[in-house]
């Protein structure tokens, strides 16, 4: 597409096509903020570390702490300089071309066939500057993802709207167009109607139900590698019960207490433990999905979140391979669940896109209706996995578990009398043969499967169900897979072959899997997937 067709189709303007350019100027800032980021917490611990190592304090290192600085801070400048000197890029007729690197060149090309969609993302440095990162989805598993960083926001729009008609137009379908005469398709996918959006008290709730202990981990972490560089003990509480003798432990003092001090005790230590939690959970939440939304555009599904990481992703709803609708379990005990998209492009280095990360299923139904899937219906035929695949689940870890039990014993017997902890060992590994069998029992119960004239549907766990909705037409290919225990017992494995992510049905009968294989190869079939847009 050249220039002129670009301008004639409605779409904005970039650079002229074919010409070479080069990201912002403000991008050797931003770079180089980060990298001072990065390199800040070392530094200063050296510094600290070297002061503590003479004795002299930090008196004796200030006189080189500025010239060392002021030369950290020029060689950032310099390399992000070098770095956005030498990256350009092109918007080709054909493909997006990328070339970079100072003393080491390289040049990547991604032709428009290739290209599943282009997102933007804003980091807390470029966004304060107005920069944005341009990223061009590939499907590789973020292998060959190309990135531009940074232009500016308008400037990622124009380029992600270019990019993606030209993608259209390289792979034959039309461009879906709503807007009004005279309303340019940029314009149109800036906002759309809101399918869903959360809250800060949403986002509270949520927060509440991804309890995480990363903080802590990471305080104590960061605690245990800058011991030595900080100027007072960070374990000095866990001495501070001074006698005559020394310093005595928290634990040795306790243990001289009362059985309800210890008690008392304990239960402050698992509380703290459970606020630190909550707080993690609720902080991660704002974080990465503060102002959440998702609207459905002329383009597709647009979604935005986040709240010092900003990210603006276009799907494509014919790009929707499949979706998955997932919960916890605590969560599922109140009626809140999530849907995700599974497709080609990456969201985040993850496949599956979340488009209603805690939602109701009220809300749910209708995103899943305006991706042109469908919510499984009260008649739909579920059906089970082979009786004799869960029994020999059953035996194969059950089973060995009471083996071992029983050798414990065994050994318990013939062994001498001071022999200790094998009784223990025979408790244990028969009560995980039992847990074992409860859980082959669950999943035949609850792992199901079942097929219409148009979707593949799968449920799977039973603590924190998840559902997948496959579309019949989309699956890549329908594999049977047996090993020797399943070819004698008359059961296989149905592998689903799904862009973007994975779907498999184990165990089934044999019979059950040649019929589901014959069903959608049918469907496959039957499809002229040169008229469908790709």
């Amino acid at each position: 597409m050249s220039a002129a067709a670009v301008a004639e189709a409605g779409l904005p303007e970039v650079a002229e096509i074919d010409e070479w350019q080069r990201v912002n100027r403000l991008s050797v800032l931003a770079e180089s903020v980060r990298a001072l980021a990065r390199s800040a917490l070392p530094v200063l611990a050296i510094f600290v570390g070297s002061a503590a190592q003479d004795g002299q304090g930090l008196s004796a290192i200030a006189p080189f702490a500025v010239p060392i600085v002021l030369g950290i801070v020029a060689l950032n400048l310099g390399g992000s300089w070098l770095r956005w000197w030498r990256l350009r890029y092109r918007i080709g007729a054909n493909d997006v071309r990328v070339e970079q690197g100072v003393l080491s060149r390289t040049a990547r090309s991604v032709p428009y066939d290739r290209i599943q969609d282009v997102s933007l993302e804003q980091k807390l440095i470029p966004r304060l500057l107005g920069l944005v990162e341009v990223r061009f989805e590939t499907g590789a598993g973020g292998k060959d993802e190309l990135k531009l960083a940074y232009v500016t926001e308008a400037e990622g729009e124009r380029l992600r709207e270019t990019v993606r008609a030209l993608a259209e137009e390289e792979s034959g379908s039309a461009i879906p167009s709503e807007q009004g005469e005279g309303e340019s398709s940029t314009a149109a996918s800036e906002g759309g109607r809101t399918l869903f959006a959360m809250g800060p008290r949403r986002l509270f709730t949520y927060g509440l139900f991804n309890f995480s202990l990363v903080v802590f981990a990471i305080l104590l972490g960061a605690l245990q590698q800058f011991q030595g560089f900080v100027p007072f003990d960070p374990w000095g509480w866990l001495a501070a019960f001074v006698t005559d003798g020394g310093y005595v432990t928290t634990g040795s003092y306790l243990s001289h207490l009362g059985l309800a001090a210890q008690i008392a005790a304990a239960l402050y230590f698992a509380g703290g433990i459970v606020v630190v939690g909550l707080a993690s959970g609720v902080i991660i939440t704002f974080l990465r999905d503060w102002k959440f939304r998702l609207e459905r555009t002329t383009r597709g599904f647009r979604r935005r979140r986040g709240l010092l990481t900003k990210t603006d992703v276009m799907m494509p709803a014919h790009r929707v391979q499949a979706m998955k609708v997932s919960t916890g379990w605590l969560r599922r005990l109140f009626g809140w669940h999530g849907l995700s998209f599974i497709s080609l492009a990456q969201d985040s280095g993850a496949a599956n896109h979340d488009v209603a990360p805690f939602a109701r299923m009220a809300e749910i139904a209708p995103i899943v209706e305006e991706a042109q899937f469908a919510l499984p219906v009260d008649a739909l035929d579920w059906r089970r996995s082979s009786r004799r695949y869960r029994t020999d689940r059953l035996l194969l870890s059950a089973g060995t578990c009471f083996i071992a039990a029983g050798a414990f014993l065994l050994a318990k017997a013939v062994l001498p009398a001071d022999a200790r902890g094998l009784g223990l060992g025979a408790v244990l590994m028969a009560a995980i043969g039992v847990m074992f069998a409860a859980q082959q029992a669950f999943l035949w119960r609850h792992q199901r499967h079942a097929l219409d004239e148009t979707f593949l549907f799968t449920r799977r766990h039973w603590l924190a169900p998840e559902m997948k909705i496959a579309s019949r037409i989309k699956l890549q290919s329908v594999e049977i897979s047996q090993g020797p225990l399943s070819r004698l017992r008359g059961y296989a494995d149905l592998n689903l072959g799904l862009a973007g992510g994975k779907l498999a049905i184990p165990g089934l009968p044999l019979e059950e899997a040649r019929r589901i294989r014959g069903e959608i190869v049918g469907s496959i079939t039957a499809v002229d997937f040169a008229k469908l847009p790709r």
